[in-house]
This record gives structure tokens, C-alpha cells and sequence, in this order.
């Protein structure tokens, strides 16, 4: 994979606990909406035009910084019944209260468009995050990040090996992943739909609390046999987080129906400056048309980061391919191209977004 240029969506600092990896997100996104009403799905669709709830799945993840960090997560120490559990996770600022708050500004109909479309990608994320077991566990190690394994040969933690590495080791592609593991009956379906919040955590604790245990017990070297056990509770905690996730999205939108965005066209060429590449900085909250040459790209899922004008880090300034636009990222390096958009400033670097490939002029 080339190098490419830290941006909006590609926090460049150290923030850890990234749960499930993009896999496991993906296929939860992709199990809810097997599962939406129609209604649901018209909304969703609303909020997010061209993009899925798999698309955006890892969005907050990609857009995480140190103040965002906590929300993905809950620390509190092991042994807890389930009332001193309650009391201490509803007191904090963790991934249970934060998805809380998010599904609220999602439901409320006086919020923002762009308000609510952010939430929904909280709301996507986060409901992942809290079925993750090693999301809710303790604090001394991050998350069982401190606590190294062996596993395939390799070292690795306790938390990459439920973040990715069962799930890799299934060797299965995402489409196959949501296939099988989404298989609830009826009855599973209404029954884990309405179970509150607070349960999601608590089940994942009580799964922590026993991987803990078992560590502890058995050692650090993870054999075939340990993924033989514990590959049915990824899938069951990947599968109730999409069931979930479906049923909180069907819940919000049977009560409030989002109408479709109005198309926003880009500024007519004719009347949009072009800039020299060197000069894309001076026009910061200008719509201009730029020309240059690609160096490489990074798909993030929910988005692409594309190198204008240098290979990292030396770039000139960065194309943010979204939506729409994502589709042109293999055919885009080592050319020159001509893009149009508004620059913005992250940073201290210009970016120009792309959500429409008529943007884009090859």
C-alpha cells in the first residue's frame, strides 16, 4: 500500500482500542441492513445518500482524536455485580452513555441534517464497540492491549487477537462473514432487540471477565483449540450488534422520517478559478479547480485519501474521496488529473473533497 497524507479522516496520533477492525465493523453494518424496515432503510439512505452502513461503519474510528478516544470504551475493574456495574457505567463518559447521547440527537427532529448524519455514524460504530469484549473490561492493561499473546506463530495482545486476529484467521471475505453469521431466529430477534443498553455492556463484561480468567489460567500461547472455542462468541457478539443496531435504527424511524437531501450541484466550471497546485493553500474556503498528478491513495472504508502533487509527506495538498467519489480511487494514481471543490483546512494542510466524480477530470 502506498504512503499517503494524514487528512480529516486519518487521525495521525497514537489512540489505540480499535475494536472489531474494519472486518468485524463491516459485517455488523452489513447483518442491520439485512435487517431495516423500509422505512428505516429510506431514512438511512437519506442521511447517507450513496454510502451504507457498512461504508460507514469505521467512520469514528478514522475520525477519532485524544478527546474522542474514551467514548470507544469502558474500564472498571473486574468482580463487579451487576448493579455496582450499572451505577458505575452510567456515571462516566464511556461508549454506553456517548451511544446513549447519540441515539438521542439521531431521534431528534429539530437537529440538524448534519448533526443527525453524524450520530448515525456514531450510533453505527459504537453499537460494534460495546458487543466488543475487550471494549468493556479494564483499565490497568487498555483493554488487555498490554497482556501479549502468541497466536499463529506471531506475537500479538489480547485485545488485536478479538480486535482482528480470529476473525482474519477465518479467512472468510466480508460478504461470507455476514452470510453466516447472521442467522438469528425470529425469537433471538425480538428478544435481543429489546434488551436495554446497559445489557449489551454487561454481556460484554462478563465475556472479558472469562477471557481474563482463562489467561490467566492457561497461559499466553493461543492454539487452534482456543479459536475452535472462542470463534462462536465473536460471531455471536458480531451478529447481536447488527440485530441490535437494526433494531434501534427501526425503532428512531418509525417515529421520524428524514426526507432525502436536496442535490447539491458543484459550481459550473466555467465560473470556478483555476489554481496552480503549488498556490491550493492561498484558497482556503474557495471553490477552485486544481490540476496534478497522483501518489497514491489509502482507502479507509469510508472514505479515500489521495496524494496531490508529492508522495508523502511531501504532498501538496490531499483529495478526500467520499460517497460517490470513492469509486475513481484505483483508477487515479500516477495520473494527472483535474479536480474541482472547495479547499478546506485540516491542520494546517488543504484538502478538496469529493463526493461527486464528476469533481474529477482525468
Amino acid at each position: 500500500m502506498k504512503k499517503f497524507l494524514c487528512s480529516i479522516s486519518a487521525v495521525c496520533i497514537a489512540v489505540g482500542l480499535i475494536s472489531w477492525g474494519r472486518t468485524g465493523h463491516n459485517v455488523i453494518g452489513r447483518i442491520a441492513a439485512n435487517h431495516l424496515t423500509d422505512k428505516a432503510k429510506a431514512s438511512v439512505a437519506a442521511l447517507l445518500g450513496t454510502e451504507t452502513l457498512a461504508d460507514v461503519a469505521s467512520w469514528a474510528d478514522d475520525n477519532r482524536d485524544r478527546s474522542t478516544a474514551p467514548w470507544h470504551f469502558i474500564n472498571v475493574e473486574t468482580g463487579l455485580s451487576f448493579a455496582d456495574f450499572k451505577q458505575q457505567v452510567e456515571a462516566g463518559t464511556n461508549v454506553y452513555t456517548v451511544l446513549v447521547k447519540e441515539e438521542g440527537i439521531l431521534a431528534d427532529e429539530h437537529a440538524s441534517r448534519e448533526d443527525r448524519v453524524t450520530a448515525l455514524k456514531y450510533v453505527v460504530h459504537f453499537v460494534g464497540d460495546i458487543h466488543q469484549p475487550m471494549h468493556v473490561s479494564r483499565a490497568e492493561d487498555k483493554g488487555g492491549n498490554t497482556i501479549q499473546v502468541q497466536y499463529d506463530g506471531q506475537g500479538t495482545n489480547l485485545h488485536s487477537l478479538w480486535d482482528t486476529k480470529m476473525l482474519e484467521h477465518a479467512g472468510s471475505s466480508e460478504d461470507q462473514l455476514a452470510q453466516n453469521f447472521d442467522k438469528a431466529t425470529p425469537a433471538q430477534i425480538e428478544k435481543w432487540q429489546s434488551d436495554p443498553q446497559i445489557t449489551w455492556a454487561w454481556e460484554s463484561y462478563q465475556i472479558s471477565s472469562k477471557l481474563y480468567s482463562e489467561i490467566e489460567k492457561n497461559g499466553t500461547n493461543i492454539d487452534d483449540a482456543y479459536y475452535q472455542a472462542h470463534l462462536p462468541i465473536v460471531e455471536d457478539r458480531i451478529e447481536k450488534a447488527g440485530i441490535r443496531l437494526a433494531g434501534i435504527l427501526n425503532q428512531i424511524f418509525s417515529k421520524t422520517m428524514i426526507a432525502a437531501a436536496p442535490v447539491q450541484k458543484v459550481q459550473a466550471l466555467e465560473t470556478v478559478a483555476t489554481v496552480k497546485e503549488t498556490d491550493v493553500a492561498n484558497h482556503i474556503g474557495e471553490t477552485v479547480k486544481v490540476c496534478s498528478k497522483v501518489y497514491g491513495h489509502k482507502d479507509f472504508g469510508s472514505m479515500v485519501l489521495v496524494n496531490m502533487g508529492g508522495a508523502y509527506p511531501d504532498a501538496l495538498f490531499t483529495v478526500v474521496l467520499r460517497g460517490d467519489g470513492k469509486g475513481l480511487a484505483d483508477s487515479l494514481d500516477g495520473k494527472l488529473i483535474c479536480v474541482t471543490g472547495k479547499v478546506i483546512d485540516y491542520k494546517g494542510k488543504p484538502e478538496i473533497v469529493v463526493e461527486d466524480k464528476g469533481q474529477v477530470q482525468q
